[in-house]
């Protein structure tokens, strides 16, 4: 049975009380609420190194990428981070059994210690913080890395300017109703973008490599998601 650790002085946020609330209906809706949901997913698992043996996953929620990452890497141990109870018990569910998966539940911008992992990875969480804080997440995950491990980062991003963001959102709302999304699980999505704190591509890539991501670089970008990937090289 996978372990579930419980960090102390966790805080309670709003962002947190949100993604618990929707936890159980989460993962149901995930292909329906992200058109590019197989190329989004694909091109952040394809990142990763072949030697890939330990990865850190940040706001795993309900153990969704990390998912992927497994069917990619059998042996992997997979360690994962969240500060929502309800979504690490859906990922708890998801790796019964899993040997080498680990669950922590922690407020991953003060949690991440450096402990030598293949990759970092994450998806659709770090957008809800500040930005100072994900310029923090940034810097914890670099030193997370052995030398030559990678940083993956697949996010919902901020367009550059008013007009292209109403326009992306407009977008989305017609490919995910064309995808069949009930309004339920709309609504629900739409309740959780009201924690979002999105940045835009260039931002983020700048803030990458001030944290020591020389070589940081988007990967894959459609919509309003894009795939960020950083080695670090030394």
């Amino acid at each position: 049975m996978c372990a579930l650790l419980n960090a102390c002085c966790m805080s309670t946020n709003r962002t947190e009380a949100v993604f618990s609330a929707t936890a159980s209906t989460y993962d149901p809706a995930r292909a329906k609420l992200i058109p590019c949901f197989a190329a989004f997913y694909g091109a952040a698992v394809s990142a990763l190194p072949e030697h890939t043996e330990h990865v850190l996953d940040l706001g795993a929620g309900t153990g969704l990428l990390s998912a992927f990452v497994r069917q990619r890497f059998p042996d992997a141990y997979l360690h994962m981070m969240d500060s929502s109870a309800p979504m690490l018990e859906q990922a708890r569910a998801r790796f019964e059994g899993d040997q080498e998966t680990v669950l922590e539940l922690a407020d991953y911008t003060t949690a991440i210690k450096p402990r030598g992992y293949d990759a970092v990875v994450s998806a659709l969480s770090i957008h809800h913080l500040p930005d100072s804080a994900k310029r923090e997440v940034f810097a914890r995950a670099f030193t997370a890395l052995t030398r030559g491990g990678v940083f993956v980062n697949a996010e919902q991003i901020l367009q550059p300017s008013v007009d292209l963001e109403a326009q992306a959102k407009e977008d989305w709302l017609t490919e995910v109703r064309a995808l069949g999304a009930t309004e339920e699980q709309i609504s629900d999505s739409l309740l959780r973008q009201t924690e979002d704190r999105c940045a835009t591509v260039d931002d983020q890539l700048e803030w990458m490599r001030v944290a020591g991501f020389a070589d940081a670089r988007c990967i894959f970008q459609q919509g309003r998601l894009a795939v960020f990937v950083g080695t670090r090289s030394s």
